[in-house]
């Protein structure tokens, strides 16, 4: 086990440390002050924040390689969200390996998503948006590491409350489960010479392909869901430098006449028949 490993265990097992004192404080006398079932937490932020350094230049060699060439998951008009064209790590964190992620929501026209909301409605459904089962992509010729669609399609997280419940539990108790309950449903692809492509938050029952399987540019692999740690339905990807996304490090990625759209730039993306092999 490498020490990147270690220390993703380390910083789940002082969350869960945090949620079980507080737990056991509520039902029992422990005998010693409140404050003191902070501690696990405390420790835990400081070892994010040493994780979200980890993977930054001057440790991440992949910082200041040429962005890989891939094609678009997707086909038709989206938008960028976490753009890493506007900064990197584009989601403010090194960990997971997503130095240089981006996430992709479907926007057939302008409007056509459903726009945050304050306080009602508090939650949608996925189907209300039209991204959710829009056609997923390979990104290149590669092979399936891993590929997972149990988890369920959650309501959407795009009001104030919903929004709080995301930051001040959801999150938190993701992270305490794991990697993949953050990821949601998942497709890790293996690209070759050391590169692979994550696709997250898929929907669920949408895999068209398995683990071991070999993909062709352009073949379908699942579909766009809402699954894992996320506010709407969206793609999340990712190229990096591992299969695992705990120990794997973030690759910076180019799409063929399109670069990297920049946070909030609506694009159009080539059909499969027209994107690069």
């Amino acid at each position: 086990m490498n020490a990147r490993k270690l220390a993703m265990i380390t910083f789940r097992l002082l969350l869960l440390g945090f949620f079980v004192l507080v737990a056991l404080d509520a039902f029992l006398d422990l005998g010693h002050p409140h404050w003191w079932n902070f501690l696990p937490l405390v420790a835990a932020f400081a070892l994010v924040g040493v994780l979200n350094r980890w993977g930054g230049a001057p440790d991440n060699p992949q910082v200041g390689r040429d962005p890989v060439e891939v094609a678009p998951p997707v086909t038709g008009r989206w938008l960028a969200l976490n753009s890493p064209a506007d900064r990197t790590p584009s989601h403010g964190t090194h960990a997971y390996g997503q130095t240089f992620a981006i996430d992709l929501v479907a926007e057939p026209e302008p409007g056509a998503r459903p726009e945050f909301s304050l306080l009602w409605p508090p939650a949608r459904r996925p189907s209300a948006y039209p991204a959710f089962g829009a056609p997923l992509l390979a990104a290149a010729d590669g092979t399936v590491v891993s590929a997972s669609d149990t988890q369920r399609d959650h309501l959407s997280r795009t009001s104030l409350p919903a929004l709080a419940y995301l930051m001040l539990f959801e999150a938190s108790a993701r992270e305490t489960l794991g990697v993949r309950r953050l990821l949601g449903n998942h497709v890790v692809l293996d690209l070759g010479d050391g590169v692979y492509a994550l696709y997250a938050h898929l929907s669920r029952g949408s895999l068209a392909v398995r683990p071991g399987e070999r993909v062709r540019a352009g073949q379908l692999l699942a579909r766009c869901g809402n699954s894992g740690n996320s506010t709407e339905p969206h793609v999340h990807f990712q190229l990096m430098d591992g299969p695992d996304p705990d120990t794997a490090r973030g690759i910076p990625f180019h799409w063929p006449g399109l670069g990297v759209p920049r946070n909030g730039e609506a694009f159009e993306a080539p059909s499969a028949q027209s994107a690069p092999a």
